[in-house]
């Protein structure tokens, strides 16, 4: 851990200039207490570090909650062991690409079962109770329930020390929640711009508690971040179901773990309570059970949080990008993303080279600086990846 100010701590090791000159912007916010924490994979996010963790005392800024609210991770632990499992592994994919729609704009027609409809029926009372219509953001925000979505989104079948089977998949609140998002960061610029307020950055604009503004962000955040929540429920139940199929045996769950790491909680920190906004971070207090994703070709892990008070009770989320998209197109090869997925079964397509492991940060060294933040109680290694282009 790296105390660079009393008001900004750093467990990246593998940290930009520019993403620490972000970070220490971020920290001149008055109402920061008691210090933003970047966590080991930071690297320079819209407004605020993705990879930071900003607790705010009578606000919060949208943009550091991010634009895809409740993204997050979810696991489950089968009783099934590589052993048990048919030599075939593209028929798993080619089985779950066709149950989960995929990719920016993908629509779930499949949305009569008993669990898809509870599930929506429960979102439709929470925004009703919220007296806000989710149509008004995305028509056909029914149809994306079920739906993966782009970019660093995906569903694995990985094995873990044990040879055991792990079913692991991350994704967000979808499109939906990409416009709320968007919407109220954009209130909170016009807010800022009403009371003559100066920022260091506009997209550090905050809604004020106790404000119209502010309740209104606050309930159509919570929904979101339920939403994204039951759309990871609602993918990994149907990756359970077409497991069972492929392996012709009812998958027996021995664990299930489902956490967000984009999103915003009330929560005591040193003495206050504050808006702890998680922007790729997860909840590391102690004991809670967590997930960290590599890249793909890379480990992922299992952990339990340490509760460390200094860095908020939070851990990284994943590698965090050392490229950019664009960058990483023109600095790797598809033969590169070939070997990078070699004993992998994916599907092989220029359209992942973006996603390419080197375009991440050393998934090995993120780990190593979290030592005192989680402990590591499983090693993934992928054998299946499906992912949106």
């Amino acid at each position: 851990m790296d105390k660079i100010n009393s008001r900004l701590f750093n467990w990246a090791s593998l940290l930009e200039a520019n993403t620490r000159e972000q970070a220490e912007i971020t920290a001149t916010m008055p109402f920061i207490h008691p210090h933003v924490a970047l966590m080991p994979d930071a690297h320079l996010g819209l407004g605020a570090t993705v990879g930071s963790v900003i607790p705010t005392l009578g606000a919060i800024i949208p943009a550091a909650v991010g634009v895809d609210i409740g993204c997050g991770m979810i696991a489950v632990r089968t009783q099934f062991t590589a052993a048990d499992l048919p030599q075939d592994r593209s028929v798993i994919r080619h089985s779950i690409e066709r149950s989960i729609p995929l990719s920016a704009g993908g629509a779930n027609r499949r949305i009569s079962r008993d669990h898809t409809v509870a599930r929506l029926e429960a979102l439709s009372a929470m925004a009703q109770d919220a007296d806000f219509d989710p149509a008004s953001y995305a028509k056909r925000w029914k149809l994306q329930l079920g739906s993966l979505g782009s970019g660093n989104h995906f569903i694995e079948l990985s094995l873990d020390e044990q040879d055991r089977v792990w079913l692991f998949l991350h994704s967000g609140s979808r499109g939906v929640g990409n416009r709320i998002a968007q919407r109220h960061i954009t209130v909170a610029r016009d807010q800022c711009a009403k009371w003559w307020i100066s920022l260091p950055h506009k997209d550090l604009a905050y809604l004020v508690e106790d404000t119209p503004e502010f309740d209104r962000y606050l309930a159509e955040l919570r929904w979101a971040q339920h939403f994204a929540l039951l759309n990871r429920e609602e993918m990994m139940d149907r990756v359970v179901h077409d497991v069972s199929h492929w392996v012709g045996e009812p998958v027996v769950e021995q664990e299930r773990i489902n956490c967000h790491h984009n999103y915003t909680e009330r929560e005591r920190h040193f003495g206050k309570q504050v808006w702890l906004s998680r922007k790729g971070a997860i909840n590391a207090e102690a004991g809670r059970p967590g997930l960290i994703p590599g890249s793909m070709g890379t480990a992922s892990y299992v952990v339990t949080g340490r509760g460390n008070p200094v860095a908020l009770n939070s851990s990284p989320h994943g590698a965090g990008r050392a490229y950019s998209r664009s960058a990483a197109r023109r600095a790797f090869t598809v033969e590169q993303l070939r070997d990078a997925m070699s004993g992998i079964e994916y599907r092989d397509t220029d359209a992942f080279l973006d996603e390419i492991p080197q375009a991440y940060k050393d998934i090995d060294v993120v780990m190593q600086d979290a030592a005192d933040l989680v402990e590591i109680r499983h090693t993934l290694r992928q054998i299946v990846n499906v992912k949106g282009d």
